[in-house]
């Protein structure tokens, strides 16, 4: 972590590290590898799903699990949202704070694993998780994580890939029956939450950047209630 996002971080009150990455070494490793190898890796513009979901929302407290680059953190701090941006990648989080610095925006930066980040409990009136790599595990920890970090009143978005909890196992040795997806989500939900939108739709797709080849959005919206 660099000595910027560490101050970013801790002058958020929230609990990161200022002293490195929390979490699996071999996840950070992978990520940093896959960022490495291109200077831009995803588009620079905001994900068209939070786009539309975020529009009618009062702006408060947002975790942005799996921030990248920084677009969508950069988008939400221009709207006046208090973001936490989340990140395995320290090559991520390098060039999201420099976007945000850029932008003269102020943004938390938590270089950690989701499940790992020790985060506030029910602080957040915005999770959002777009596209998320998390790790499927038997005690559904990246799922609880994500409702645990949900304020009474807040929202929990979460969109993915549509079609691709069903593909095979692939020779290139990802396998999504390792990954939890957004059906995943709603086997976690109890009477505490209400489902406000659980859909298919067309994706609204920055040109360029990584996935921009995926065609729909599975989309789930989810309010806690208590």
């Amino acid at each position: 972590m660099t000595d910027n996002i560490a101050a970013a971080s801790s002058a958020s009150g929230i609990p990161s590290v200022s002293d490195g990455y929390v979490g699996d070494p071999a996840v950070q490793a992978e990520w940093d590898d896959r960022y490495a190898d291109r200077q831009q890796l995803w588009s620079g513009r905001p994900n068209g799903a939070l786009v539309a979901e975020v529009a009618g929302l009062t702006p408060g407290r947002v975790l942005d699990v799996g921030c990248g680059e920084g677009a969508d953190a950069v988008w939400l701090a221009r709207r006046g949202w208090d973001v936490t941006a989340l990140e395995v990648s320290g090559i991520a989080l390098e060039r999201a704070a420099g976007h945000a610095r850029d932008a003269g925006l102020a943004v938390h930066w938590v270089h950690a694993e989701l499940t790992e980040a020790a985060l506030p409990p029910a602080s957040f009136d915005l999770v959002s998780a777009q596209y998320p790599a998390l790790l499927r595990t038997p005690d559904a920890a990246a799922q609880r994580a994500l409702l645990a970090a949900v304020a009474p009143g807040g929202v929990l978005l979460v969109v993915h890939h549509a079609g691709m909890d069903t593909q095979q196992a692939h020779d290139s040795g990802f396998d999504p029956a390792d990954y939890v997806w957004p059906s995943m989500v709603i086997d976690a939900l109890d009477d505490d939450w209400k489902v406000e939108v659980n859909e298919q739709r067309p994706r609204v797709a920055p040109d360029g950047g990584a996935g921009a080849h995926h065609t729909d959005d599975l989309v789930l919206r989810v309010r806690r209630l208590r």
